[in-house]
């Protein structure tokens, strides 16, 4: 009788963890969120969906945990707990072989942190030889159908919970890219801050999330939309309600936008000629959670006067991009970096 080694594809984010087993697609889509007690042992007391239902809802005694940021390990004990309930749910926890896995990491990432994400992939139960790391830009690429191993030139812009990565591929490689901390998360803070100052009360993480969505966008609307927003006064201390408008949330976001904006000019302006030529002709293609804000793609097509392309699903191209790679094992070996051509910018 023989054993099926389960191949795994994991796109590890700030906000979200996907994992893909071959043969099944996608079984694991959770909130990158634990929550433990606030002692020393810090047990866990819930992880991934079960812990966002208690999010803004904990007691004195437990915690909310965030453990990546910016795409990378912020808490490597926690990264670590996480990921191996996440691996144990997507194929079981009674195999006898180690899975392989194909795990994306931040374009930006030094030796340091690849090592420290791999230590934490291996010690939530990966085969440590079996453990193949993708720039997520590149899977992002891949997932949404872009021509990545052909000579051409393909720009994506991969706009997750907390970084935005641009970058312009070609033959299986990176040729110019660059990474900035601006993502969902700075989004939904820049709300907070917008109706903490304008409005003097404190929302949480959640209901500025939800502004986004039903208010949010990067061009200001026709039509003003207008929502009521519970939190609680920062002067009273009481709960209170206030009325948000779309213009208010438009404002806010102006800046995150603007950022995305300069991250593109710039990796536009270091792309070879021959490459940024295949740009103009074939459009950017957004990726990633907050691409989907409303108007982003019109916003930034009217800046550079190029098509701008929403990925039919862009929450889950770059756990789609890893989940090919884990279909077609023998495609790795084509991957690599243009390092003659390849330069990368990080703020």
């Amino acid at each position: 009788m023989g054993y099926i080694v389960p191949y795994l594809g994991i796109d590890l984010g700030t906000s979200n963890t996907q994992i893909y087993v071959r043969h099944k697609g996608i079984v694991i889509d959770e909130p990158s969120i634990l929550v433990a007690d606030r002692n020393a042992k810090r047990t866990v007391r819930a992880i991934g969906d079960d812990a966002r239902v208690m999010l803004g809802r904990t007691t004195g005694e437990s915690m909310a945990v965030r453990p990546l940021a910016d795409g990378l390990t912020h808490d490597f004990d926690m990264t670590e707990e996480m990921l191996r309930y996440f691996v144990r749910k997507a194929i079981g926890a009674s195999r006898l072989f180690r899975p392989r896995a194909v795990m994306t990491v931040p374009s930006r990432i030094t030796p340091v942190e690849r090592r420290v994400l791999r230590k934490a992939a291996v010690s939530a139960g990966i085969r440590e030889n079996q453990l193949n790391l993708v720039d997520k830009s590149f899977a992002s690429a891949l997932g949404c159908g872009l021509p990545v191993f052909d000579p051409i030139g393909s720009m994506v812009v991969d706009i997750g919970g907390g970084s935005t990565e641009v970058a312009v591929i070609s033959l299986g490689g990176i040729v110019a890219s660059k990474t900035i901390r601006i993502g969902g998360v700075k989004m939904d803070e820049a709300i907070i801050g917008h109706i903490k100052r304008i409005h003097n009360i404190q929302i949480g993480d959640r209901t500025a999330e939800e502004m986004k969505i039903s208010l949010g966008s990067a061009l200001p609307l026709k039509n003003e939309r207008k929502a009521l927003v519970k939190g609680r006064d920062l002067i009273t201390n009481l709960p209170q309600n206030t009325e948000l408008s779309s213009t208010e949330v438009f404002e806010a976001l102006r800046a995150p936008c603007q950022a995305i904006l300069s991250a593109i000019q710039d990796v536009l302006s270091r792309t070879p000629p021959e490459l940024a030529g295949d740009v103009m002709r074939k459009g950017i293609h957004l990726t990633g959670g907050a691409s989907q804000l409303l108007g982003l793609d019109q916003y930034i097509a009217s800046e550079f006067g190029i098509t701008v392309l929403l990925a039919k699903d862009p929450l889950h191209c770059a756990a789609l991009g890893v989940g090919h790679l884990a279909e077609n094992y023998d495609q790795l070996h084509r991957i690599g970096r243009n390092s003659f051509l390849k330069e990368e910018k990080e703020e």
